[in-house]
Order: structure tokens, then C-alpha cells, then sequence
């Protein structure tokens, strides 16, 4: 087998890293890890073939430091930078020094980077590939003034987003004229301190959405396939904490329209590698959301199901060979739930940084473990609190619910707080089970408990 790089530089950490030193290892390539100062003993780091140190604790002096992170590459010769997701993953800047160095950078061009990057220029691509979006603004607004006649003509309750936003962040729900006056100044403000631009727009809100993603992979020259749905709706302030592969509760026609979107969306920008698009979903009406250009946090739940390694389908396309599965194989294969083990407070979502002081790992058939922690690691309180994902696949979503209710109960995790307790009795709500849950869900389950 030809190796796709002779040496891969994986520019993260944590679970993340070893995922793509795993799949590396497949490849039969080479890796090098980088690691702050505070990560020294980290597993990724023990695993890589090389390591090297790119400074301080704090991200914006290591993981972020674009400069050393270029440096780690050049001196131990590296021809591929692999940017996981979060970090530099999703930075044009960044993957544009890459390139100039001469380095595969294994993600999107610079130029998709651009586009999906800003949810405006996203919004107008799915608009040119004739996809379904939600009533709004077709740009950014520049007065209040302007603001309250789109919302007029929208319908009141309206969601004020920055343009520049992700992962929940500088948004907004508005209801009536007299909270957009209040709020408009301010989300300007957030958006320019957030994301360097005050640019915001409008779109109409629904009220009990579910999040609904499509899993895409392209090769660069108008080829393009999607791996199957997922659920997301389990979100907490708009971050996801459960996460399940296929997405249920849709019929066969509006599964259909949603996989078809997501896919003819990337043919038709001729995007290279894996993405994720997602969508609020209203009945049977689906409307298009944003684009992430990298690979997801949840991408394990649709390899259970769908038996495709990702990442490694992400480094064969970065290295410009084609997809390596047709769209005639992608068939679901069960159900799978994703459980992101978070270091916190399960009742007041304070991180929970630390010593873990006892760890045992759930097993048995369709049971598996994302993790860089183990026994006598250490959670630091630099990074994010991810500090493990369990991904449970059953034949069916009830036998899925079954077994990682089984696995929740054999996941131990001492001397450190994990969301783990209130996963599991979310997984246990009539809302979860008989999938009436959507993206405000948690919220309100978790207001109506005060």
C-alpha cells in the first residue's frame, strides 16, 4: 500500500489526536504530535512517533501559535498538518501558510474555508444550489432600523446571529420589536469582540426545531457523497451533549430530501474532504443552517453505523485520491449514540478539572471508548472539558438506549466531576425515548427542575 504522506503532523490533542494517530497507524504513516508545556505526559503524545513542545499551557501560546505549530512541521519534516476539529482547524489563515510552506493541509481549500467559514457567504451557496433556508436577511445588517423591517416582513420570534459565529455563540432570540432594539447594539458588540466582525443577520426562529446533520465527503472535482444523518437535538445552551446516528423519527422522503441537499450543496462548490451539513428540521420541512468544514466531534457515531473510517477517508482525499466508497454502499447498519463525557459539574456546569483518581472503561459487544484519560491523568483547565466520548452501537435505537444506559453504569470516572449522571437521565425522559425531544429540550428540562 502507498503511503498518501510520508509524515503527518497532527496539529491538536487530547482524544482527537490519538483518534487520527490511529488511523494513521493504518495508513501506514508516520506521526508527530505537538503538546504544550502542560500536556507533556499526554497520551498523544506517548503514542506519536515524535513529539514536539510548542510552548506554554494556555492554547493562544501552543495550540493556536501558529508559528511554532508551522516550526514543529518544517524541522521534523512533516508534508501533511492534520487539524482535527476546534483549534486551527477551521482557520483560513492558517491552512493558507500551510500551503505556502509547501505542506498538505488536510482539510478544505482556503477558499471553502472562506465560504463556509462565514455563515452569510454559507447561506449564499446553499441558496445557489437551490436549498431550503429560513426567512430572513439575505446580508448582514447595519442599523436597527433596517433590522426591524426584516423582522417585520420575517414574523416575529426572530434569532439574531453573527456572522462569523459556531458552536452557539453570538446569538440571540428575539420576540418582539422592543427586544431588538435592546438587544441589536449588543449582539454588534459581542459578534465584533467574538469574532473580529459586528456583522449579524436575521433568520426566523422556530420554537421546537430538531438539529438534523448530514455527514459528506468530496473529492475536489464535482464528486460527492453523503454518509447518512444525525440526530443532534440533545443540546445544552446550544452545544451538543448526545448525539445519535441515523437521525430518527424522519420518513424515508424527507431523509431522502435532507441526504440528497447536503450532498448536491457540496457537487456543487466542488469541495475536497469530509463535512458536515446541518439543518433545523419542522415537521417535513427542513431548512439549511451552516456548514462545518472540518471533521466533527460526533463523526464516531456514523462510523458505527455506516462502517467508514473518516479520518483516513479525510488524508487519502487531502492526498488527492479519490473516494474511496460509492454512495450505492452506504447503508445503516443499527443505531449509534454518542455520549460526550464532559469534565463538569452535571448540576452546575462549572468545569471539573483534575486528578482522576479511579478510571474503568465500559465494554462488551458494540461499545466504544474516544479517550485520552486514563488512571492518574490529569484534566487540565486550559482546553476544553471533553474528556471522553462513549459510542454505543445496538442493532435497533432501543437496543442502543439499553446498552449505553448499561455502559453509562459501568463508566467510572473518580477524583473528577462528568456530565455522565445527567446523560443518563436524559437518556431516560419520555421526550428522548419517543423522540420528542428538540434543540431547547435540555433548557427547559433543566429550568422546570429548579
Amino acid at each position: 500500500m502507498r503511503r498518501p504522506f510520508k509524515k503527518l503532523l497532527i496539529a491538536n490533542r487530547g482524544e482527537i489526536a490519538l483518534r487520527i494517530i490511529r488511523a494513521c497507524k493504518e495508513l501506514d504513516i508516520p506521526t508527530v504530535a505537538i503538546f504544550s508545556q502542560a500536556d507533556r505526559n499526554a497520551l498523544h503524545v506517548r503514542f506519536a512517533d515524535e513529539a514536539v513542545c510548542v510552548g506554554p499551557a494556555p492554547a493562544v501560546g501552543s495550540y493556536l501559535n501558529m508559528p511554532a505549530v508551522l516550526s514543529a512541521a518544517q524541522i521534523t519534516g512533516a508534508d501533511a498538518i492534520h487539524p482535527g476539529y476546534g483549534f486551527l482547524a477551521e482557520n483560513a489563515r492558517f491552512a493558507e501558510k500551510v500551503g505556502r510552506m509547501g505542506i498538505t493541509f488536510v482539510g478544505p481549500s482556503v477558499e471553502h474555508l472562506h465560504t463556509f467559514g462565514d455563515k452569510l457567504s454559507a447561506k449564499e451557496a446553499a441558496r445557489t444550489a437551490g436549498l431550503p433556508l429560513l426567512g430572513g436577511s439575505t446580508g448582514a445588517i447595519d442599523s436597527v432600523e433596517d433590522a426591524m423591517r426584516v423582522a417585520d416582513a420575517t414574523g416575529y420570534p426572530v434569532i439574531l446571529k453573527a456572522a462569523g459565529g459556531g458552536g452557539g455563540k453570538g446569538m440571540r432570540v428575539v420576540e418582539d420589536e422592543e427586544a431588538l432594539l435592546r438587544v441589536f447594539d449588543v449582539a454588534q458588540a459581542e459578534s465584533l469582540a467574538a469574532f473580529g466582525s459586528k456583522d449579524v443577520f436575521i433568520e426566523k426562529y422556530l420554537r421546537k426545531p430538531r438539529h438534523v446533520e448530514v455527514q459528506v465527503a468530496g473529492d475536489g472535482r464535482g464528486g460527492g457523497i453523503h454518509v447518512g444523518t444525525r440526530d443532534c437535538s440533545m443540546q445544552r445552551r446550544h452545544q451538543k451533549i448526545i448525539e445519535e446516528a441515523p437521525a430518527p423519527f424522519l420518513s424515508d422522503s424527507l431523509r431522502s430530501r435532507i441526504e440528497e441537499a447536503a450532498s448536491s450543496l457540496i457537487r456543487s462548490v466542488g469541495y475536497r474532504t469530509v463535512a458536515t451539513c446541518e439543518f433545523l428540521v419542522e415537521g417535513e420541512g427542513f431548512y439549511f443552517l451552516e456548514v462545518n468544514p472540518r471533521i466533527q466531534v460526533e463523526h464516531p457515531a456514523t462510523e458505527e453505523v455506516y462502517g467508514v473510517d473518516l479520518i483516513q477517508e479525510q488524508i487519502r482525499l487531502a492526498a488527492g485520491e479519490d473516494l474511496s466508497i460509492e454512495q450505492s454502499a452506504i447503508v445503516a447498519q443499527g443505531h449509534a449514540i454518542e455520549i460526550r463525557v464532559n469534565a463538569e459539574d452535571p448540576r452546575t456546569f462549572l468545569p471539573s478539572p483534575g486528578l482522576i483518581t479511579g478510571y474503568h472503561e465500559p465494554g462488551g459487544p458494540g461499545v466504544r471508548i474516544d479517550s485520552a484519560v486514563h488512571e492518574h491523568a490529569i484534566v487540565q483547565p486550559f482546553y476544553d472539558s471533553l474528556a471522553a466520548k462513549l459510542i454505543v452501537r445496538g442493532r435497533d435505537r432501543e437496543h442502543a438506549i439499553r446498552r449505553v444506559l448499561h455502559a453509562i453504569d459501568e463508566f467510572v470516572v473518580e477524583g473528577i466531576k462528568t456530565t455522565l449522571p445527567l446523560q443518563r437521565e436524559l437518556l431516560c425522559t419520555p421526550e428522548f425515548q419517543e423522540g420528542r425531544h428538540y434543540t431547547r429540550f435540555v433548557d427547559e428540562w433543566l429550568a422546570s427542575r429548579v
